[in-house]
């Protein structure tokens, strides 16, 4: 891709040279597609295990959690696989299958009649997400000239967001629909889980149309396939690299604890104070709207601040946040309080604050014709952070205090803001401007 072609505004981002409005409005409709359908599988996976099974409730939590931990296992082996193929095939191929990918799952899905015929489906579901995620982080990062990359972040993240409030709202509903209309327990879910299915066929075709074709770079400055192998670890000698893996391990642990706890936290309250399972588990789904509507009305703050200090600072600072955010639950007794609003409102805007400062470090410093590597080793580092935190974060909750693993990314976080600063020091980018 040539540096001298013209670079098109889109809203508040310059768009890098060769993107166009199509591929950036197609980038915010995959954003919106990519994490509200992937989400569905929490919802109608009660459904697949209570009437297809028939397993009992109080012995759900836990195969949940081992199915949960097992698509993190899938993606953390294949994330950077896919990364590094798409510096050789280009993103939008990958983006593709693995939207096609996840589609299928959805289909196989609700057809279980054994435990591992859900494992098999995750395995499945776990590959289109590595596929389809790993992409979208690199996609991300490919479109927007650096002095807008910030914008770009909180553009896909308000996309992200609306995409999720949708998909829950719209289609979390589909099996109470299919059930007034006669169906069994048994067809309302899986009728539900197809209509995901036949939705995703053609957002995959609107990809394939829309997304930028090829790769970053001309074919005779593709890199090796060994070489790209090794790009990703190698890419961890420069210190602002180094950090932004570490800080996609953490960002993505509060983003975990954040939707696995809470309401697991709420209905054990609910328990210690007679509220029904029902109306404590309701509660607990209005603090996680709480965070994430606090963390959407934090992203445009976010995206400009991003843009205008050095991206280290910026790590320094978000993770500052997400330390006092996730430390301060400490404080909170009861979940079900109005006392609790403010801290889970926080929760929303240091998520945000971690997440998006991480993500914007990576795609300074990754080089173009190995972005695609350096970024799948940086969702690599977020998958296993998601591991550590639901492995050892569940510890805490049982054996020390419902708030244990939410202080625990608060010290993860505390962490990396002395990581930023001391790399800040040492290691100080040039300010950033346009590359015109």
């Amino acid at each position: 891709m040539s540096d001298n072609q013209t670079k098109q505004r889109f809203g508040p981002v310059l768009l890098a040279p060769g993107i166009s409005k199509i591929n950036a409005w197609t980038l915010l409709f995959a954003s919106f597609v990519s994490i509200g359908f992937l989400t569905f599988v929490n919802i109608g996976q009660a459904y697949v295990l209570t009437a297809n099974l028939g397993i009992p409730g109080n012995e759900q939590g836990g195969l949940s959690g081992f199915l949960a931990a097992w698509s993190e296992v899938v993606v953390l082996l294949l994330i950077g696989v896919f990364g590094v193929l798409s510096d050789r095939v280009g993103r939008r191929p990958i983006v593709v299958a693995g939207v096609l990918v996840m589609a299928t799952s959805y289909v196989i899905y609700p057809l279980a009649g054994a435990e591992w015929h859900l494992f098999f489906s995750r395995s499945v579901y776990a590959v289109g997400i590595a596929a389809m995620i790993g992409m979208m982080g690199t996609l991300i990062q490919d479109y927007p000239d650096d002095f807008s990359r910030g914008k770009m972040i909180a553009l896909t993240g308000l996309f992200n967001g609306i995409g999720v409030v949708f998909v829950n709202g719209v289609f979390g509903r589909s099996p109470e629909f299919f059930a007034a209309q006669g169906a069994d327990m048994v067809a309302a879910g899986r009728y539900s889980h197809w209509v995901i299915a036949a939705v995703l066929v053609p957002c995959a075709l609107l990809m394939a149309k829309g997304l930028k074709g090829g790769t970053m770079v001309r074919h005779d400055e593709r890199p090796e396939t060994r070489e790209l192998v090794m790009g990703g670890l190698r890419a961890a000698k420069n210190l602002r690299i180094a950090l932004a893996y570490c800080s996609s391990f953490v960002s993505r642990s509060d983003f975990v604890v954040i939707g696995t706890f809470t309401v697991l936290w709420a209905s054990v309250a609910g328990a210690e104070q007679g509220v029904s399972t029902a109306d404590a588990v309701k509660q607990g789904a209005i603090l996680i709207v709480v965070a994430n509507g606090s963390a959407m009305l934090w992203m445009p703050v976010m995206g400009i601040l991003i843009d205008r200090i050095r991206r280290t600072a910026a790590v320094a600072i978000g993770a500052f946040i997400a330390a006092f955010a996730f430390s301060g639950m400490w404080f909170v007794d009861n979940p079900l309080s109005t006392e609790a609003l403010p801290w889970f409102a926080l929760l929303g805007v240091g998520q945000t604050s971690c997440f998006f400062t991480s993500q914007a470090l990576i795609g300074q410093e990754a080089a173009v014709k190995e972005r695609g590597a350096v970024i799948g080793m940086f969702g690599v580092c977020g998958a296993a952070g998601i591991l550590f935190a639901t492995s050892v974060g569940g510890q805490l909750f049982d054996s020390w205090m419902p708030a244990g693993p939410y202080v625990l990314v608060g010290m993860a976080n505390a962490v990396i803001c002395v990581m930023a600063t001391l790399v800040w020091i040492a290691a100080p980018e040039p300010a950033i401007k346009s590359r015109t």
